[in-house]
């Protein structure tokens, strides 16, 4: 096969998907309906280390979108729990695996009323070592990587509720 006649195959095969109705979720960027919306949220404090950790990245996301009076109050309980997996010969620990769990809820300040309430939720593998400071170091950099991944489930899980909100547009 040629490489005109691969880019006609490539090109005929596109063509039915232009028409499945799909659109993209940040239609118009960060000017767009569902950014401006997501930029309506306030996140309230969240207690805990990984509280700090995903209430900064929630708003270092939300505020990179847009900036507008808080219109959505943001509640996140977290909980945080490590756990032993594997054991040695000595009886010691050799494996954890680290859960970050949140349930939120989206509150409209206006009304006061619960607008969305869901759950995140990750979980990390962390070798124990022989030295402690370096399983504290992997413990602590396995909450940063799942409270990024919390904040991003969040964040997606909001878009899709603004986009659910949002008036259809003619």
């Amino acid at each position: 096969m040629t490489v005109r006649a691969g880019l006609i195959v490539a090109l005929l095969a596109a063509v039915p998907l232009g028409g499945c109705g799909l659109t993209p979720l940040y239609t118009g960027g960060g000017g767009g309906p569902i950014a401006a919306t997501l930029g309506e949220v306030e996140v309230a404090p969240i207690d805990g280390k990984a509280g700090w950790l995903v209430g900064g990245a929630l708003n270092e996301r939300l505020k990179a979108i847009g900036g507008g009076a808080a219109r959505y109050r943001l509640n996140v309980r977290l909980d945080d729990k490590i756990v032993g997996l594997g054991a040695r010969s000595d009886d010691s620990v050799a494996r954890e695996r680290r859960t970050l769990r949140a349930r939120y809820q989206l509150i409209d300040v206006a009304s006061g009323a619960v607008v969305l309430d869901a759950t995140a939720g990750s979980d990390a593998g962390i070798d124990v070592v022989g030295s402690e400071y370096a399983t504290i170091a992997a413990e602590s950099t396995a909450l940063e990587r799942l409270s990024e991944t919390i904040a991003d489930q969040i964040v997606a899980r909001l878009a899709l509720y603004a986009r659910r909100t949002q008036p259809p547009t003619s």
